[in-house]
């Protein structure tokens, strides 16, 4: 079964007339699982109660103080020094003024894992339209009765039948392309995949292959269904090995015929249309992708980026892509290593001040084109990969409803990027990336960040 996901609330930070998302949260409103290694941690609580919410949006005053250097140093220092950190590289700035409040080897390149999806939403939402769609095709083969399916790079696309509840809000489905094939009164005979629209290596250096049995990710293709899940309705089913390959047979079943048969090859030039069908909206689609924390996803919309930027639809071009339109808006990417958009593999490296140099500039008054960022990030407590975090009452809870990040979970690395309300009513973003993480790494990082709700730090 499906998990149940909130929908995003409004959350936006204009210049001096500042907004934050205030939620009396009691516990989170949905046990849901994400890709990239967020999922399955035994130090998470049980799976929490139905919650309590009073959602709102207040307005925070320019007159609200700013902490000082040295009152939030002292306030952080307790959590700082948690031993389970590891080695902890991070960046506290003030959201309005850019002024950096605190910092710890924020030039220091670490591994980032999902934090790293903050950069690919960023340089979408600088690069595409809001409501740009993905179109996936079904044409004619030069021979007779063959028909060829054209990925366009839509991983949500569903074979799902009609009626039936898929995985990503609103994808196209395979069983609308094949309706489609039968009203032009064609009777295929053969079906052909063209994957061609992505170029390069099909996986990303640095990843577990065993990533792909264990639901994480599949191989990067132009054509996927639900994003290679061969459960598509499943949070933990395992991936295809050959999405493609899947698609162009699910297609042929749904047209009669042979899927064995299908066959990978390109759609001939100009080949006559016989059906397409379109993805969601992009901003929907980041939607999905920052609350589940989808690395499927991730590398496809950088892809999008990298077409858009005239780059190639490869690991590389899309990687490209991001940092270079995030450097032309003025984001800190120096030291930025990078080899995939969805910040899976173990080779990835970013450090703090690239992480709040992105969240500072949405939150900011330079970069309006990135302000949708913030409504992007999960809400501790209350949704996506925060939804079963900082719930406790006596600890991390204090910042549930004020805390907005997104999150990243490998081994032994944790890391959150996002911003806060602290209890003066003054916005901060912050990036925290922990690596050589104890075992209670992820918990021992939430505190740190809940900690900075509490700061009273204007002495």
């Amino acid at each position: 079964m499906r998990p149940i996901r909130w929908r995003r609330s409004t959350h936006a930070i204009i210049g001096v007339a500042v907004l934050a998302v205030v939620a009396a949260v009691v516990a989170a409103a949905a046990w849901f699982t994400a890709g990239g290694h967020e999922t399955k941690d035994p130090q998470l609580p049980p799976e929490p109660h139905t919650p309590a919410v009073a959602p709102g949006v207040v307005p925070v005053p320019a007159s609200a103080p700013m902490p000082t250097e040295a009152g939030l140093a002292a306030t952080l220092a307790p959590q700082v020094a948690d031993p389970n950190l590891g080695k902890l590289g991070g960046r506290i700035t003030d959201a309005m003024t850019g002024k950096e409040l605190w910092h710890q080897l924020d030039d220091v390149p670490l591994h980032p894992a999902s934090t790293n999806k903050a950069l690919t939403a960023a340089a979408a939402l600088l690069t595409l339209d809001h409501e740009a769609t993905i179109t996936t095709r079904v044409v004619e083969d030069q021979r007779p009765g063959v028909v060829v399916l054209v990925g366009g790079g839509d991983p949500t696309l569903s074979a799902v039948p009609p009626g039936g509840e898929t995985w990503y809000h609103d994808a196209a489905r395979i069983s609308d392309l094949a309706d489609q094939v039968r009203r032009r009164g064609v009777m295929p005979t053969a079906v052909k995949v063209d994957a061609s629209a992505f170029t390069g290596p099909e996986t990303a250096p640095g990843w577990d292959p065993g990533d792909i049995d264990g639901g994480d990710v599949a191989p990067i293709e132009s054509v996927m269904l639900d994003a290679g899940r061969v459960q598509p309705a499943t949070d933990e089913s395992t991936r295809s090995h050959t999405p493609a390959l899947d698609a162009g047979r699910a297609l042929a079943s749904a047209l009669g015929v042979n899927p064995a048969a299908v066959t990978l090859g390109s759609a001939p030039p100009d080949a006559r249309e016989l059906a397409a069908v379109r993805s969601a909206p992009l901003i929907e689609r980041l939607g999905d992708m920052m609350d589940a924390s989808d690395n499927v996803m991730a590398e496809c919309i950088g892809r999008e980026v990298a077409a858009a930027t005239h780059r190639p639809r490869s690991f590389a071009g899309a990687v490209d892509a991001v940092t270079s339109q995030l450097a032309s808006a003025q984001v800190a990417v120096s030291g930025a290593v990078l080899v995939d958009s969805s910040g899976l593999s173990l080779d990835d490296l970013l450090t703090a001040k690239t992480l709040d140099s992105v969240v500072q500039a949405a939150a900011g008054p330079d970069q309006p084109a990135l302000r949708p960022l913030l409504d992007l990030l999960p809400i501790a407590g209350g949704s996506g990969t925060l939804s079963n975090r900082f719930i406790n009452p006596a600890a991390d809870g204090i910042a549930a409803g004020w805390l907005r990040a997104k999150t990243g979970s490998l081994t032994a690395v944790n890391s959150l990027a996002g911003v806060i309300t602290d209890n003066s009513g003054r916005v901060l973003t912050f990036a925290f990336i922990s690596n050589d993480a104890g075992p209670t790494g992820r918990l021992a990082i939430d505190a740190l960040a809940a900690r900075l709700r509490t700061c009273g730090c204007t002495t």
